[in-house]
C-alpha cells in the first residue's frame, strides 16, 4: 500500500509544478483622499500642559503643612492640605501674578510662599 502512494504523490507534485506561476502578485493601492484632511489642516494649534518644575512640602506659621506642585511658566500650581488629600489647581493669567482659585491665593517660589486658604487666612510657609 505504501509503495503505491509514493508514486501517486510524486505525480501530483509534478503536475502542480507545471502550473504557470510567472504572474507577479497583484498590488493593491489606495488613491482616495483623506476625508479628514481639511479638518486636520484647519485645526487650532495644540498647547501642551506645562511640565512640573518642583514638588515641595511647606511648613506654615500655624504649624500646618501645604503640599505644592509648581509648573514651568509660573502660571499654574497645585495645592493640597494633606499628602493624599484633594488637589486644588491654582492659575494665573501671567507669570509673576498671584496664582488663584476659589478661596485660594498663592505667591512665592519653591522655597517660600504666602498661601491663603479658605478658613485658614493668609499664612507664610517655608520649605
Amino acid at each position: 500500500m505504501i509503495n503505491r502512494t509514493i508514486p501517486l504523490v510524486a505525480v501530483a507534485l509534478l503536475a502542480l509544478s507545471a502550473c504557470n506561476n510567472s504572474k507577479s502578485p497583484e498590488v493593491v493601492t489606495s488613491v482616495s483622499s483623506d476625508p479628514q484632511a481639511d479638518a486636520i489642516a484647519n485645526r487650532a494649534p495644540v498647547e501642551l500642559p506645562p511640565a512640573m518644575k518642583a514638588e515641595v512640602t511647606f511648613r506654615c506659621k500655624d504649624n500646618s503643612l501645604a503640599y505644592v506642585t509648581f509648573f514651568q511658566g509660573d502660571k499654574q500650581a497645585m495645592v493640597k492640605s494633606e499628602k493624599t488629600g484633594p488637589t486644588t489647581v491654582l492659575k494665573a493669567d501671567e507669570a509673576g501674578k498671584p496664582l488663584v482659585a476659589e478661596g485660594y491665593s498663592l505667591t512665592g517660589n519653591p522655597k517660600n510662599i504666602t498661601l491663603t486658604r479658605p478658613g485658614k487666612g493668609t499664612l507664610t510657609c517655608r520649605a
